[in-house]
């Protein structure tokens, strides 16, 4: 089992772990057959029809296509995220878990013989493009996507930088389809990004959850207090499709001094394990909003539903993807790997995420804004009265008409760009307000 040990991840569309099944464990099945029993009848079967394509197909087959397509079938049936990996991509699985890999940027699933984009990444081609979560892809170029398997739907949309390719996506909301053209790149994902939003309040964005994450978080926080103290976080989880487990579970160990973070069950006692907090919060109780969408899944769910349970942060957004399926790398004998649906994580409290997602303590609905068309009759206020009293204050400490002005035009601009960031950093002010009675 030593040498069968790789990295635990919760993507939606691709994980590493260190789940692994125990060598020769018997397992007794829910119907109470025997594990160990072999199917005689199953495995006739199977040879019959093998024997029957190689002799009468159309085409000649080799053996190797054949098994490796079997093998794709059993692991495709068992639910969207189980599936063989060969060489190649096994070791771009391997390389998409450090931050840098080639493609359009997205991250996608199976949903009806369709591809369902689940969110697309940070600063790649397909953000850039116009893709946006939930898109249902139905044609790549003018190959039909339905009837493909998600390794070869993959497989079309990656190819050299520079090359180009359109995708044929349907949209909630739009009669028609839509034809988007995506110049393929190679994709350098930065997991932590951050900024200030107003002095006392920072902005940390989580792109995807990658081996280093935790730790470039706290870097980026210990950033952010260098120029001033916190008085409150914004942690922006939207369109983050997961990640490596263990840096969830250092994300949100980071908020927390003590509790469960994430537990995991299965069938095999290597996929039960529980995951706690370490003493020292790196924000001291200041208050966090964490924002999230359906486009935020299976690690982000963790930290959502990790903060939400111990009412460390107020969840704002959108309901959640609710990925709450484990899946173990188990490398192969040929270099390749099978990805298996191990486990099932579930948050503190014992809620599944799996298909329910986590629900915003906070919802916000998608909407547009737009500024109100100025009228030539402002409203009369003091300030425009003849003869109005002067506020004898507002020079001494450098709030006068113009500052006001300032803040007003920033709050505009930053409710414009991005509305739900607006209402939680509104949110965090309000919080601090309620703190100081």
């Amino acid at each position: 089992m030593s040498n069968r040990k790789t990295l635990l991840a919760i993507t939606c569309s691709a994980a590493i772990g260190i789940l692994v099944g125990a060598g020769g464990t018997a397992l007794a099945e829910k119907d109470g057959g025997d594990l160990n029993a072999i199917p005689f009848e199953g495995l006739k079967t199977f040879s019959e029809v093998y024997n029957r394509i190689r002799q009468d197909y159309v085409e000649p087959v080799t053996d190797n296509k054949l098994l490796e397509d079997a093998i794709r079938g059993m692991l495709t049936g068992l639910d969207p995220h189980s599936a063989y990996l060969d060489q190649e991509q096994y070791n771009e699985l391997k390389v998409g878990t450090t931050g840098q890999f080639g493609g359009l940027g997205i991250e996608v699933g199976l949903e009806n013989g369709f591809v369902k984009v689940i969110s697309p990444i940070d600063d790649t081609p397909a953000q850039k493009a116009g893709i946006k979560a939930g898109d249902l892809i139905i044609r790549l170029d003018d190959k039909p996507v339905k009837g493909m398997s998600l390794n070869d739907a993959v497989k079309s949309m990656r190819g050299e930088p520079g090359s180009e390719i359109t995708l044929t996506v349907v949209r909630e909301g739009l009669e028609q389809p839509l034809k988007i053209k995506i110049v393929r790149d190679v994709i350098k994902v930065k997991s932590v990004k951050s900024k200030t939003l107003e002095e006392g309040y920072g902005y940390v964005r989580i792109t995807s959850f990658q081996s280093k994450t935790g730790d470039n978080m706290l870097d980026a926080i210990n950033e952010l207090k260098k120029s001033h103290d916190l008085k409150g976080l914004v942690l922006d989880l939207r369109n983050n499709p997961g990640g490596v487990l263990n840096a969830a579970v250092a994300v949100s160990d980071a908020f927390l001094d003590s509790g469960l973070v994430v537990y995991t069950d299965g069938r095999i006692e290597d996929a039960k394990m529980k995951f706690n907090a370490t003493p020292g919060d790196v924000l001291r109780g200041a208050p966090i909003v964490v924002l999230i969408n359906g486009g935020s899944a299976s690690a982000s769910e963790i930290v959502a539903g990790a903060l939400q349970d111990h009412k460390r942060a107020v969840i704002m957004g959108e309901k959640t993807f609710g990925k709450g399926s484990v899946q173990t790398i188990l490398p192969t004998s040929n270099g390749g790997a099978v990805k298996l649906t191990t486990a099932r994580y579930y948050t503190p409290s014992g809620r599944s995420i799996q298909a329910e997602g986590i629900v915003p303590d906070v919802p916000i609905s998608k909407v547009k804004l737009e500024m109100a068309q100025q009228s030539e009759f402002s409203p009369i206020k003091e300030a425009d009265l003849t003869g109005h009293l002067i506020n004898d204050k507002a020079n001494k400490e450098g709030k006068g008409k113009g500052a006001d002005k300032t803040e007003e035009k920033a709050e505009e601009t930053l409710a414009l760009q991005d509305y739900p960031l607006n209402e939680a950093l509104n949110l965090l002010k309000g919080i601090n307000i309620l703190d100081k009675h």
